[in-house]
């Protein structure tokens, strides 16, 4: 069984000015990414902000950034939280000693989080280093956005009068969490996570406010710099790819399964909102529909980029591609069973 820890930052003074560098370098790259594209545009001549095309990237842009900014906020707040003030034995205590069932347990618990995926990121980290599994936690990650009651209200408000396509959507991510958890149990390898020292938890004397703080800010300085990187990422692909390539894909069944979740992983629409998405999508299949749903809360760009910040790089490309293959997978099944 595999195991592992993540980084536990407390912005203790251990942690030291180059430790607190090295995380702000997202956030300082989006910063001079979008300051450079305002350049081009400044000097390539006073009309190209206003071009069609720059209009609609700096518009999805803008959407992504600001649609997951306050689950963002709510996730690391509540990361924060946990870090401060909730017993680091509580979590152990709450979940089966045996991974294996602490798995399926922590992917029913993602219900409990009224978040997307930039919220459930910055939380699993914190499960993590209080001593949770890392399988159950990254079953957490991978439920936590795609079932809690926002999103499947949200679901059931776009696709009136069709309560198969929610209760498809609940098993389906359901069943991806699991799966995927099982597999990190037998296939995880420990050098694929940053590993460092886990949380200790709360120090005798010190002030739970203020590790409350310090694990705020670390959290969401981080993990903010990858959000605007992946926003600006799937703003490029929106603009870039004509709509016409949409007609080309909804005619086979098969393709356009595959071409929704593809699709669904570089628009990096927030959970709680790429219902409605879906259900514009009227050209393609249902259980095509249902792939955009289930896999783009588990895999999009910026919760890559998030996952790359906060675990890895070599842990975010590995298990992002097997959740692809895996999400397709249980969206044919079960899209198939019931749609």
């Amino acid at each position: 069984m595999a195991s592992a820890v993540i980084p536990s930052v407390e912005g203790t003074p251990s942690s030291g000015t180059p430790r607190r560098r090295a995380l702000l370098w997202p956030l300082v790259v989006g910063v001079l990414a979008a300051i450079g594209l305002a350049a081009v545009f400044a000097l390539a001549g006073a009309s190209w902000p206003e071009r069609p095309a720059v209009a609609a990237w700096r518009t999805v842009c803008l959407a992504i950034t600001v649609q997951a900014l306050p689950f963002l906020l709510l996730g690391t707040a509540l990361s924060g939280a946990i870090n401060a003030f909730v017993p680091a034995a509580l979590f152990t205590k709450v979940l089966p000693r045996r991974p294996a069932l602490a798995v399926p347990v922590a992917g029913v618990a993602g219900a409990v989080l009224p978040g997307c995926e930039c919220a459930s990121v910055p939380v699993a980290s914190s499960l993590i280093r209080r001593g949770v599994t890392p399988a159950a936690a990254f079953a957490f990650l991978l439920s936590a956005p795609a079932i809690n009651p926002v999103v499947l209200t949200a679901t059931a408000v776009a696709f009136p009068g069709n309560p198969a396509m929610v209760g498809a959507r609940l098993l389906a991510s359901l069943a991806t969490a699991a799966v995927m958890g099982w597999l990190w149990l037998w296939l995880g390898k420990e050098q694929w996570l940053r590993a460092t020292a886990p949380h200790t938890g709360h120090q005798p004397g010190g002030s739970r406010w203020r590790e409350f703080r310090l694990g705020f800010q670390h959290d969401f300085l981080h993990a903010g710099g990858f959000l605007v990187l992946g926003a600006m990422a799937a703003a490029t692909f929106n603009v870039a790819v004509p709509r016409s390539v949409l007609d080309t894909f909804s005619g086979s069944a098969w393709l356009s399964v595959l071409f929704l979740a593809a699709l669904a992983v570089v628009l990096a629409v927030c959970s709680e909102a790429d219902a409605f998405v879906a259900a514009s999508l009227t050209g393609f299949s249902p259980t095509a529909r249902l792939a955009f749903m289930v896999v783009g809360p588990m895999v999009d760009l910026k919760l890559i980029a998030l996952q790359a910040g906060t675990f890895g790089r070599a842990f975010a490309w590995r298990f992002s591609s097997i959740t692809t293959v895996v999400a397709v997978a249980a969206t044919a099944l079960i899209g198939g069973a019931l749609l």
